[in-house]
């Protein structure tokens, strides 16, 4: 099939370049031309495991483009999937002025059937206001050109979004054009040879589902971590409670790991649109996701107050290592990550940091433009120099089994804060270095 890609980002790279991987024809759209430049020499403007080499792979093999021409992307693909930012503005609500741009782009320049599918997460409600945009453009050229627009919303995890993508839980489709309907059911029938993963349901049924499996999710981690912020205070170890909680298979075990917040670009923004939303239909609020967007928003400062509980709450003169940057492990994605609230906190008690991430530097070098007091290191040992205790916010794969030894010489003070329970006390503590977990 011909596909078009609105928009280059992390959704729309990683399904263009799964599409391609499959044999489809696939043309990506962006007006970042630096961004394009990158992409046309092989190169990848995100983080992502495996995701360079597709690009490289099927960009040779001439099955994916890039153009800067929206004439062009909406001419060639006869599916077209738009997947362009939707930031959250103050408050709280998607900004969807790329959406609609895209919509009024595809009505501007179409010229035969098209499938409009919103790969974007978007509110409910979004697939209709894209239809009738391509609608007007369409009225305004005075032509009469059949279109669907259906909703396909996107479950990828950043650090595994190739593995997602090509071995997907399950596909949903939002559509009640039944021609659109088959059409999509084809192009994602090589991800899902075992066995039809395909849940076919109305347009808004489809745009609500993305909002409230992110909100589920989202409300895991913030009960596992109030929890947790409670077995601290009884004595209990938050590990051995998620072991037994997570053993009831009504519950399972995912997603049930006490931590520093969660972050990234989709559990804070769809939390908050999801309550945005419900404020407009005249339902009055969403009490549990307000409470579990302001258990994280204070989860984040808990890693910051245990070390002003261990050293003190003025921290002049202190100076601490940080392990790890992104929001979560195999991603270079700072946006509302917890270190940004960790690394404030520490600084403005007088606290110096030096920070290690293996893939996140630069980012993190951006998100901190301008703030004195942090400095950035090549390697996770030599940002323990001069450091009066380590702090873990992230959980990559190289903190894991760490040489605790080696750690404590170079520390001041052989103290860890683990953000992430990387570590079983005992062993930590045998080794004569103090330990302080969450919920532990």
């Amino acid at each position: 099939m011909k596909i078009t890609v609105v928009g280059t980002g992390y959704v729309g790279l990683v399904t263009g370049a799964c599409l391609a991987d499959v044999g489809n024809d696939v043309m990506c759209l962006d007006t970042d031309l630096r961004k394009l430049e990158m992409l046309g020499r092989g190169e990848i403007p995100i983080y992502e495991p495996g995701l360079q080499e597709i690009v490289q792979r099927n960009r040779l093999a001439g099955r994916m483009h890039f153009t800067a021409d929206p004439e062009e992307a909406t001419r060639f693909g006869t599916i077209q999937f738009i997947a362009v930012g939707t930031p959250p503005k103050e408050d709280g609500s998607a900004d969807l002025q790329y959406v609609h741009a895209a919509a009024q782009n595809i009505g501007r320049y179409m010229s035969d059937y098209k499938i409009v599918v919103d790969k974007s997460t978007v509110p409910v409600g979004t697939a209709d206001t894209v239809k009738s945009l391509i609608g007007s453009e369409l009225a305004a050229r005075q032509v009469d050109i059949p279109f669907a627009v259906v909703s396909n919303p996107e479950f990828l995890k950043e650090g595994a979004a190739i593995e997602d993508f090509m071995r997907p839980g399950r596909i949903v489709l939002g559509s009640d054009d039944e021609q659109a309907t088959l059409n999509m059911r084809a192009l994602y029938t090589p991800f899902q040879r075992h066995h039809d993963r395909t849940i076919v349901m109305s347009v808004r049924s489809a745009e609500l589902t993305k909002y409230a499996a992110n909100a589920m999710l989202a409300t895991r981690i913030s009960f596992m971590n109030e929890v947790a912020n409670l077995a601290e205070q009884l004595g209990a170890d938050i590990e051995s409670v998620r072991k037994g909680i997570g053993s009831d298979p009504r519950i399972g075990y995912d997603f049930l790991y006490a931590g520093a917040g969660y972050g990234g670009s989709c559990f804070p923004k769809d939390v908050r649109a999801l309550i945005h939303t419900a404020s407009l239909t005249g339902h009055a609020s969403m009490p549990v996701l307000e409470a579990v967007e302001a258990t994280n928003q204070k989860q984040k400062h808990v890693l910051a107050d245990k070390v002003k509980r261990r050293f003190g709450q003025d921290l002049n003169g202190r100076h601490f290592a940080i392990w790890g940057l992104a929001f979560k492990a195999n991603t270079d994605d700072m946006r509302e990550a917890s270190s940004l609230t960790v690394i404030r906190d520490l600084i403005a008690a007088g606290a110096t940091v030096t920070a290690y991430d293996p893939v996140a530097t630069e980012r993190a070098r951006e998100a901190f433009s301008g703030v004195e007091g942090i400095q950035f290191s090549s390697g996770s040992y030599q940002a323990l120099e001069g450091a009066d205790a380590l702090v873990i916010v992230t959980e990559w794969k190289e903190f894991r089994s760490p040489d605790f030894v080696h750690i404590k010489s170079r520390l001041k003070s052989p103290v860890i804060f683990d953000g992430r329970n990387l570590y079983e006390p005992a062993v930590v503590r045998a080794l004569d270095l103090e330990y302080i977990a969450m919920g532990r």
